[in-house]
């Protein structure tokens, strides 16, 4: 019996060192997955005193490497997802207010039509998109033109933060030499 249970052991643990050999994990993605929310350190301490998330935007941050982004690697005047990889998505945990129009809390995709003055920032009904691909307007919950807003240093990777003015929640997307603010209204 002892070589029997002995047996079963070496089987299992040959089968356990032959199944951890298939698994083939991928590389580190050239855009990583970032998050950002507001307010800024809503989540990262857990304190009663700080306050609870209310935007939640989760996206790819590709790298300039040197290139030219919007008008060349990002074109004018076409949907771009605002990142790399999956499209960028935007959670709110409340309502809130964008370019007039209220939207409810949910989860949403976060398009951009960029141009070199201006661009067109969009929130979407439709998730789980690769890129911009199968972008359908017809799911579009409120669109807004921003102001391009130059930047005299680079930023390398595109990056997404949170400003505040009140009740105000600027959400800010820098990449290359280039900045966007959408105004978000937060009750």
């Amino acid at each position: 019996m002892k070589k029997f249970y002995l047996m079963a052991v070496t089987l299992f643990a040959a089968f356990t060192v032959q199944a951890q050999d298939v698994v083939k994990f991928a590389p580190l993605d050239n855009s990583p997955v970032d998050i950002s929310y507001f307010p800024n350190k809503a989540v990262k301490f857990k304190k009663t005193d700080n306050p609870n998330p209310v935007i939640k935007v989760t996206y790819a941050r590709p790298s300039a490497k040197g290139r030219t982004i919007f008008g060349d690697v990002v074109k004018f005047g076409e949907v771009w997802r605002v990142g790399a990889n999956e499209n960028t998505e935007i959670k709110f945990y409340k309502d809130v207010t964008i370019g007039g129009k209220k939207v409810p809390a949910g989860y949403y995709s976060f398009f951009a039509i960029p141009e070199k003055d201006k661009w067109t920032i969009i929130i979407n009904k439709e998730l789980d998109l690769w890129g911009g691909y199968a972008y359908d307007e017809s799911k579009d919950v409120v669109r807004v033109s921003v102001p391009v807003k130059p930047v005299s240093t680079p930023v390398e990777a595109l990056s997404i933060a949170f400003t505040t003015q009140g009740n105000v929640a600027n959400l800010v997307i820098g990449w290359d030499k280039t900045t966007v603010e959408l105004p978000i209204t937060v009750k």
